[in-house]
């Protein structure tokens, strides 16, 4: 087995604001080679890093918006977020929960910090993804998956080194909660001081982690710190990482979709006249109604 390198890290760009909710750096697509192909099938990652809201009575957040063409992915490490969406499904996902939402052939969509949440102010840490459909799954029905902590599947570490919460995906013998269309792997490592853990993922696969608490050393060699992002070349297949102190890190690994790539805002398709489409959609009213 050869070793996956890290190809580049990244400090977290300058923040700026999603709607009046989300202070995010926003790591893909940016530049440094960071573009929407080149950590396929995750084409897009905000992290909201670890900002304090003061009470408010009105819930901050992004109002009514559409989405067509990919998932949207929602780690909570601090606070709560809340979300409706207009196919009927609504949840809250707080500390350690995951709201995986599947856009697909379009809905309109808002996210807002929780009332209580909103109301008693705290600190904000979260991660969104989003994760790009093949075009066979492009239009196929929008679905939501609000998985809460205990829900997510984990394999402890030996000798108290901590936890990997298996998302998605795989890791070891435990499989991830999360159902996805192409093969993508998810995971939470939440690794004590001096822990070390090994990751396997095929040398194809786009691979990279985003430090969420804490700092580790890769493969042995290369320190990554809080609230940095690290790009793995694509050429091999195992790497470790050690906690230099206590850690949370979100690794992401997928098989890359080659296919066309058109965006333009909340649509991600393989065409421009797919865009077109979605737009015109949209405006007939065919993303269904969501109260703002």
């Amino acid at each position: 087995m050869k070793t996956k390198n890290i190809e580049l890290v990244l400090a977290p760009p300058t923040p700026h604001m999603v709607g009046d909710g989300f202070r995010v750096h926003n790591f893909i697509p940016s530049g440094h080679n960071l573009d929407m192909k080149r950590m396929s099938p995750f084409i897009m990652m905000d992290y909201n890093s670890k900002f304090y809201f003061p009470p408010t009575d009105q819930p901050r957040g992004v109002s009514v918006h559409p989405h067509r063409g990919f998932e949207t992915v929602t780690v909570a490490y601090k606070g709560k977020v809340a979300h409706h969406d207009s196919s009927g499904n609504s949840g809250v996902i707080g500390e350690g929960d995951v709201q995986w939402m599947t856009a697909a052939s379009g809905i309109l969509h808002k996210e807002y910090h929780e009332e209580e949440f909103s109301k008693n102010g705290g600190d904000f840490q979260m991660v969104q993804l989003w994760v790009n459909l093949p075009a066979k799954d492009k239009m196929s029905t929008p679905k939501y998956q609000g998985i809460t902590n205990d829900q997510i599947n984990k394999f402890e570490l030996p000798e108290n080194g901590g936890v990997i919460e298996v998302i998605a995906g795989q890791y070891e013998n435990v499989k991830g909660t999360a159902s996805t269309f192409t093969p993508v792997h998810l995971l939470n490592a939440k690794l004590n001081k001096g822990a070390k853990a090994p990751f396997k993922f095929p040398s194809n696969y786009n691979t990279g982690l985003l430090v969420i608490e804490g700092s580790i050393k890769v493969n042995d060699t290369e320190n990554v710190p809080a609230n940095h992002f690290a790009l793995f070349q694509n050429d091999g297949e195992t790497f470790t990482i050690k906690a230099t102190e206590n850690a949370i890190v979100l690794i992401l690994s997928g098989e890359p979709i080659n296919e066309p790539i058109a965006a333009h805002g909340p649509f991600v398709m393989n065409t421009q006249a797919e865009i077109m489409q979605a737009f015109n959609d949209v405006n007939m009213g065919k993303f269904g109604y969501l109260e703002e």
